[in-house]
């Protein structure tokens, strides 16, 4: 009640002094019927107040967002679903939902009445051209009576998550070769395609299918061998993402910063549906991604990487050789010849590198192309048997990603060259 009285509204407030007034005059005057139309005016403010105050805890609401994940650019629903859950209608409801500047304009909507246990819903749409996590929410409720004499603000507690994620595009299947690992009865191994059985014979147990019975070596041994189980191999993989903000150039959505970010997402989700377990590494180390759902984990992480104020590769490198992949594929922003030989010394063996370099130089002057520094970290990938894509300003990484198919040498990219 005393919070329904604090939410008076002027033509409330000036019902409620015109009502004190005539009932000070009732009594002064000795008027009974002005007395009646004092009492009356007086009771409709103190009325709504108690009425508007009650409502206030006989609401519910909920939130859908549609999808929970939005790529840049595009554009996700927010439903809104309002219960009175009542045995009286409710009067005026003026409706705005909290979301980021980000995402837009603050919605507001107006709901004239919703009758007893009655439920609306609103949808409203959200776009976003910056990656992130955003809070949608809470809910604030305008509560009015129909007198327009009260008005009480109310705020739900409940917020969601939107994650908006870096732009994905389809990559061309290229082969990588690299190490596999599998489970069962083996070791890890390198093999050049994965899915091979293992051929390595042991004793026949019962309940083995005897179709893998290995009849050469149960002849040798004497007893019956089977070849050993299926193995479930997987690939093992690194993502090298240069977050370093000495590295890259331009600002906003076009920057380089944010074109490395979205080449790592699309080839990180292109490796993860072509079964590669994959890690996520920055200059500042490796980054936790679960094991389910690795496509939305790299995805979740990607959307709030910031860049750093790092100005060496030391700790990515470091976590790259203590990962143990047969496969490397580093984003690489501005590059001089100290990190390009710390990195590339990052591979070795049978180990696959691959280097998508943005050249960093045309995001400062489009008319140039590939300065010396470029040239030179080139050379030096090349040189160490890695494999070279080179992704200009306002490139594709889609376009020039068959380059990575060529082994020890650059390849001119394609559509940027």
């Amino acid at each position: 009640m005393t919070s329904g009285l604090k939410a008076l509204t002027a033509r409330g407030r000036s019902f409620l002094a015109s009502g004190v007034a005539a009932l000070l005059c009732a009594f002064i005057l000795g008027e009974h019927d002005l007395l009646r139309i004092g009492v009356l005016i007086v009771s409709l403010p103190l009325l709504a107040a108690m009425v508007v105050a009650r409502t206030r805890y006989r609401l519910s609401c909920a939130r859908r967002l549609d999808p929970p994940r939005a790529e840049v650019g595009s554009e996700a629903t927010v439903t809104l679903r309002l219960e009175n859950i009542t045995r009286l209608p409710t009067g005026l409801l003026m409706i705005e939902d909290t979301v980021p500047y980000a995402l837009g304009a603050r919605p507001r909507f107006v709901l004239d009445r919703v009758e007893a246990q009655g439920i609306r819903e609103i949808d409203y749409r959200v776009r976003s051209d910056l990656r992130g996590r955003f809070n949608i929410g809470p809910l604030s409720v305008r509560i009015s009576d129909p007198f327009g004499l009260v008005e009480l603000t109310r705020s739900f507690t409940i917020s969601d998550t939107l994650m908006v994620t870096p732009q994905v595009v389809a990559l061309p299947h290229v082969r990588l070769a690299g190490e596999w690992t599998g489970g069962g009865d083996s070791r890890t191994r390198s093999v050049a395609a994965a899915g091979d059985d293992d051929i390595a014979p042991r004793e026949y147990r019962q309940g083995d299918d005897l179709r893998r019975v290995h009849w050469r070596s149960t002849a040798r041994h004497g007893e019956l061998m089977v070849r050993r189980e299926e193995q479930q191999w997987q690939s093992r993989g690194a993502l090298l993402l240069d977050t370093r903000r000495y590295a890259h150039r331009g600002e906003g959505p076009r920057s380089s910063f944010e074109t490395a970010v979205s080449a790592a997402a699309s080839i990180g989700v292109h490796l993860a549906h072509e079964g590669l377990g994959l890690r996520l590494v920055t200059d500042q180390g490796a980054e936790h991604l679960t094991d389910s759902g690795l496509s939305l984990s790299l995805l979740d992480t990607l959307a709030v990487v910031r860049a750093s104020t790092a100005r060496s590769l030391e700790y990515g490198v470091g976590a790259l050789r203590q990962g143990g992949d047969g496969l490397i594929v580093a984003v690489l922003g501005k590059m001089d010849l100290d990190q390009a030989r710390e990195l590339a010394r990052a591979r070795h063996g049978n180990v696959t590198g691959v280097a998508v370099m943005l050249d960093v130089a045309g995001w400062e002057n489009p008319e140039l192309d590939e300065d010396e520094e470029f040239q030179a970290a080139r050379s030096v990938f090349t040189g160490t048997g890695w494999r070279v894509v080179r992704l200009p300003a306002g490139g594709s990484v889609a376009d020039v990603w068959q380059d990575a198919a060529q082994r020890g040498r650059f390849a001119a990219s394609r559509g940027g060259s």
